[in-house]
């Protein structure tokens, strides 16, 4: 363990909050939110967990940082992965099954995201204070008002419910990717009884099919 200097001005100060959140990045890169802990980080960063604290209160509000890091790095590739995939002059129950599709291909390969959106209410949430609360979640609004402009975008129809769909969306994003990670015992419970096989659930393709779904379903309700 290193010898803790404090910093002494702002710049040094995010330097060091920035290390931080680098090392708590590369370990979401190893493991699930779940088994990601202070003690572990602190190991890693080389300094006392006391120390740690000095630039982030808990465990949760770097986690909570995180999330918003991986959230904007998203909102930023989705625009023309959205463009891509949805033709701008089909129909709009084509164009909505296009954008599940499209939203869903764009997380295949974020787990860290998904990780993280699905442990945001139950987890990251607590253990915060309000200030690192409310700054949190004006960050998460902006991100799923990002998300309603590009649905508004491909999905004129939508109008005023396109904010519902957004926030819908992320909810549902974390709900599967939560469902389709089953604990050890539920795995060998599906591989012993064929009956419950069937219950497994593929993150993408389940994915696609509840925002599909989702999309249709707003189109369908009338606006606010």
């Amino acid at each position: 363990m290193s010898t803790f200097q404090r910093a002494r001005s702002e710049e040094q100060r995010e330097s060091r909050r920035r290390d931080i959140l680098a090392i708590a990045a590369a370990m979401l890169d190893e493991m699930p939110v779940a088994t990601v802990s202070l003690n572990e980080l602190s190991r890693r960063v080389g300094l006392a967990k006391s120390n740690v604290l000095r630039y982030f209160e808990s465990r949760e509000a770097v986690l909570l940082e995180l999330l918003d890091h991986a959230w904007k790095e998203w909102s930023a590739d989705l625009p023309d992965l959205l463009t891509v995939g949805i033709g701008a002059g089909d129909p709009v129950n084509v164009r909505g099954e296009q954008f599940a599709a499209a939203v869903t291909a764009s997380l295949a390969e974020r787990h860290v995201l998904c990780d993280l959106l699905s442990a945001q209410a139950g987890v990251l949430e607590h253990n915060v204070s309000p200030e690192v609360a409310a700054r949190y979640k004006k960050a998460a609004v902006a991100n799923v008002g990002d998300l309603a402009a590009l649905a508004r975008v491909h999905l004129p129809e939508l109008g005023d419910r396109a904010d519902h769909l957004a926030a819908s969306t992320v909810m549902v994003i974390g709900a599967v990717w939560t469902h389709a990670r089953p604990s050890q015992a539920m795995l060998a419970a599906y591989e012993a009884d064929p009956t419950l096989a069937g219950l497994k659930m593929n993150f993408a393709a389940s994915l696609r099919q509840m925002l599909a779904t989702l999309v249709a379903g707003t189109l369908a309700r009338p606006s606010a």
